[in-house]
């Protein structure tokens, strides 16, 4: 399989904001797909669809074509890789109830390279000084079924901002102005309810861009709301998702202002 399959650097990397999606991806390798028994519509809403159209607005910005049902690019290496439902909220995904060894060392081979090429990219990006990446991804909020009603707005903001790992020594001010000016009413399509880790911190990726590059790296954890499609049906609600995309975009002049700061 090449590489290209697996992830795609997009842009000149250049600047210090970059931007992931690493949940958008549906496709799986013909050999899982044979082994898969998870519906098809049940696995595209536990994934991440469109976030690499609102992660687009970032110039410099990773795609990624791989289902996280593939192997999770969220999470560290030692649990990537959904090979019993255990490991995957109970759902049920492989006949015979769990993944074979073959298949399970290849999808290890599928986060790998993802990592060691994001490396090789970030480290020119570090070596230059502080740096932001956006990861992007959405989260379900009417789980209880498509005539139940939504989950408590109190508790499910419209954009929740994970930063449990991010250094707020360094990145505090960075941090607050994101927040504010993604909340703002008067930047990108108006207000919007964006809060800190009320329903996400941020995972894998972020534990793994704070760990290589201390008090250089910042990533923000995105989670927008899937108010932006029908998580049941999959159909998308272009104007939202345009607001969710004005909505990120509109962030972007305060975070280069910010970086330029430290």
């Amino acid at each position: 399989m090449a590489d290209d399959e697996i992830v795609q650097f997009l842009g000149d990397w250049t600047g210090q904001v970059v931007a992931t999606s690493v949940h958008a991806g549906h496709e799986v390798r013909p050999d899982l797909a044979e082994l898969m028994v998870l519906d098809e519509a049940e696995r595209l809403r536990e994934e991440d669809p469109h976030t690499d159209r609102i992660a687009d607005v970032v110039p410099d910005r990773v795609v990624t074509h791989r289902s996280r049902f593939e192997c999770d690019l969220n999470r560290p290496r030692r649990e990537a890789i959904y090979r019993i439902p255990e490991d995957c909220w109970g759902l049920k995904v492989w006949r015979g109830g769990e993944l074979p060894d073959e298949q399970y060392e290849q999808s290890l081979a599928t986060y790998d390279t993802f990592y060691d090429q994001l490396a090789a990219r970030l480290d020119e990006v570090a070596a230059r000084g502080p740096f932001v990446l956006l990861d992007v991804h959405s989260y379900n909020h009417r789980r209880d079924g498509a005539d139940q009603p939504p989950a408590p707005v109190e508790e499910n903001p419209e954009v929740n901002v994970g930063t449990g790992s991010v250094d707020l020594d360094v990145f505090e001010p960075l941090v607050e102005r994101f927040v504010a000016d993604l909340c703002a009413a008067h930047l990108g399509a108006g207000s919007v309810d964006a809060r800190e880790n009320v329903v996400f911190e941020g995972r894998g990726l972020a534990w793994w861009v704070h760990d290589r590059y201390p008090r250089v790296g910042c990533v923000l954890a995105l989670e927008f709301k899937k108010t932006f499609m029908d998580e049941w049906t999959g159909e998308v609600d272009e104007a939202a998702l345009d607001r969710a995309r004005a909505a990120l975009a509109a962030t972007l002049p305060g975070l280069h202002e910010e970086l330029g700061r430290l």
